[in-house]
């Protein structure tokens, strides 16, 4: 299997798509990725779309679309471009599309680019089981060649853009009952409307893979381009983005692990963070993940290839057989095909064990009870007791300064091994041991390890010591600006070597404002996770350690909640409730912020549940695909509520409808009532 899908797994090296012309802002070849987000306002209101276009371009937004959901939103593109440039606005726009052709071949006479969603746009989706026989399938697929081709001869006309945009929630019935809910059939359904593109020599296409799932999404995007290349097309241009990534810490956690993933690896010409905010508030995020490589190229340190690698021409992103055949045999994954790393169980590390949280408490010396509650485990003085916590880290680094009271039930603790020999080798600490120190140690604890290691440091001594030793756990750090594709090739380095210790990866950041942690973090961590890669996290920073123990708390708090939060983006751990929210647009028919937060509010202690909170029927029920229940606008004032994509409830009144849900919730036995640490009444 052919598994090259980017210029380079160990050189920062972008991918040199071509280029697509878009109102005079090129996209693509070596022009700078661009930003872009999509309206709230109804498209209906020419001044507020107009109002809002202008605050999303000077939060730097540098293309925006608008949804056309039907004829009349189209025609009203006109009168909102034509307000535009009379205020001196020259961003192009773009139009929505998802349902209905004659919306689209009108709006592409009109704006720069028109999105259409291949799910959607003139094929079936009624999610419903159809057996195609190879005639009934070619009979569709020219039906969708007959209704597709006046689009495409418009654009060309009139030098619009389009971008076939796949979501994994919208497949057509026709490409599910072929190939499945998968990221390949995500591929195809774009391929086949790009294969007609091309028969009508029509090129100034960008492509996407959407999905809300970052495991998913990621996989189709690396499969695209790897189908691209295989199929001898034009390399097109890539749109990046989580859909329905949700909001606050959480939607930028989940856009950075799919969207930062990718810009890893040099794909992407542009980026849409989808947030259940303003639209505003989205354009800065996709800034700074995208400003984060600008010179990465030139800060990398070069990180020693895999054996017999063969880095991609980056002009021609072409190879040939022998070559592509050398560079799959050296890549020990399936970067299409989510697979865990097979590792040996130690203590509740590796094997089927769910990743783990480590929180790095080495700063704070003389730790008190009441400091545990940074990392996860709240003590109450008046019960004398700690609470269980879902977001509670598994276990504790205290480096030279071991706690001085006995800890939770099932947090364990690590300390430096010079600390461990001076206190008598305790069983109840575990050692961190740097290679220097493991290498020559005569005494180890009988159980577990934990030992520093890095690329560099993983020799052939070093990886035939761990290859054999069933106690150890490697601790993985690199200090490379080019970070996750070189803890990536250590991780190749132990896959290739056979070597099956669990590994958990260590990230330390300078001090960085929070939102840059969240998205660095989120890229390099979740990137390796999305591999299966990894057993475990341990975040850090490089604030002064004689800052006072009040400013430590709270940054430690948050590392270990990033941690916690970058875990679920990746689907490895699910430790809180998973809210699977549109960034709302024209179409929406309620406040989604505003009943997100209280949807959030009433169910935000239900443990690995997934709700889907859909402004429209558009974005419901296909795109909460992941959801296990469904809050979906069909109507002024009305829900409709699903389990899955089978809508129970159809027209509920919105007052009624987060009732309506629990109620639902209840029914399936997914429902308690959210505990909470009292403290006795008087005291």
């Amino acid at each position: 299997m052919n598994k090259t899908y980017c210029p380079s797994l160990t050189e920062y090296k972008r991918r040199v798509s071509r280029i697509v012309n878009i109102g005079g802002l090129p996209l693509g070849g070596h022009h700078p990725i661009r930003v872009q987000s999509m309206t709230t306002v109804d498209t209906m209101d020419t001044l507020g779309s107009v109002e809002q276009t202008l605050r999303m371009v000077e939060a730097g937004c540098e293309y925006v679309r608008i949804t056309a959901p039907s004829v009349k939103e189209a025609q009203n593109l006109l009168e909102i471009k034509k307000e535009l440039r009379k205020r001196g606005c020259e961003v192009p726009l773009i139009a929505d599309i998802h349902f209905t052709p004659n919306a689209a071949e009108l709006a592409a006479r009109i704006v720069e680019k028109v999105r259409v969603n291949p799910g959607n746009y003139a094929d079936k989706k009624k999610f419903e089981e159809i057996e195609y026989t190879d005639a009934s399938y070619a009979a569709e697929v020219e039906r969708i060649r007959e209704r597709f081709r006046p689009l495409v001869k418009i654009c060309k006309q009139y030098g619009t853009a389009m971008r076939i945009g796949t979501n994994h929630g919208s497949l057509s019935d026709r490409i599910l009952s072929r190939y499945g809910d998968t990221p390949l059939g995500m591929v195809e359904s774009a391929l086949e409307f790009l294969r007609l593109c091309e028969e009508e020599n029509y090129y100034d296409v960008v492509l996407s893979m959407k999905a809300s799932n970052t495991q998913v999404m990621v996989q189709a995007y690396r499969l695209l381009v790897q189908k691209l290349d295989e199929e001898g097309l034009q390399p097109y241009p890539l749109h990046l983005g989580v859909t329905e990534a949700g909001e606050a810490e959480d939607g930028r956690i989940k856009s950075a692990v799919g969207i930062g993933t990718l810009l890893e690896d040099g794909l992407g010409d542009t980026v849409r963070v989808s947030l259940t905010e303003a639209p505003e508030a989205e354009a800065p995020v996709a800034r700074m993940l995208i400003d984060r490589y600008t010179n990465r190229a030139a800060e990398a340190k070069p990180i020693r290839p895999l054996a017999g690698e063969l880095v991609i021409n980056n002009e021609e992103l072409k190879i040939d057989a022998a070559d592509s055949a050398e560079i799959n045999s050296s890549l020990p994954i399936n970067p299409f095909q989510y697979f865990r790393r097979v590792t040996r169980e130690v203590e509740n590390l590796g094997g089927q064990n769910v990743p783990r949280v480590i929180a790095d408490l080495s700063r704070l010396a003389g730790l008190e009870y009441a400091d545990l509650r940074c990392a996860g485990h709240l003590y109450s003085p008046f019960l004398d007791k700690f609470q269980m916590s879902d977001l509670g880290a598994d276990y504790i680094y205290t480096g030279q300064t071991p706690a001085p009271f006995m800890l939770p039930n099932g947090l364990k603790e690590m300390v430096d091994y010079s600390a461990w020999l001076d206190a008598g080798q305790r069983s109840d600490h575990y050692p961190v041991l740097t290679q220097a120190e493991y290498a020559g140690a005569t005494a180890r604890h009988p159980t577990l390890n934990f030992v520093f290691h890095n690329l560099d440091s993983l020799t052939e001594p070093a990886l035939d010591q761990l290859r054999h030793d069933s106690t150890a756990v490697v601790i993985l750090y690199t200090d490379n600006a080019h970070a996750m594709p070189e803890i990536r090739r250590a991780f190749f380095e132990l896959l290739n070597a056979g070597v099956t210790c669990p590994v958990i990866i260590n990230r330390q950041y300078p001090a960085l404002k929070d939102e840059q942690t969240q998205l660095y973090a989120a890229t390099d961590v979740g990137g390796l996770l999305l591999d299966g890669l990894g057993d475990g996290v341990v975040l850090s920073t490089e604030l002064l350690p004689e800052r006072p123990k009040a400013e430590w708390l709270p940054v430690i708090d948050g590392l270990n909640q990033l941690s916690f939060g970058i875990l679920q983006a990746a689907r490895t751990r699910m430790s809180k409730t998973e809210y699977i929210s549109c960034p709302s647009c024209g179409r929406t028919l309620f406040d989604l912020q505003e009943t997100t937060a209280m949807i959030r509010k009433r169910t935000d202690h239900l443990k690995g549940v997934k709700i889907g909170i859909m402004g429209c029927i558009v974005n419901g029920p296909g795109e909460m695909a992941d959801a296990d229940y469904g809050y979906v606008g069909v109507g002024k004032g009305k829900i409709a509520l699903y389990r899955g994509q089978e809508v129970i409830k159809k027209s509920v009144p919105e007052a009624n409808a987060v009732d309506e849900l629990i109620e639902l919730m209840r029914e399936d036995g997914k429902w308690f009532e959210p505990v909470r640490l009292e403290e006795p009444a008087g005291v």
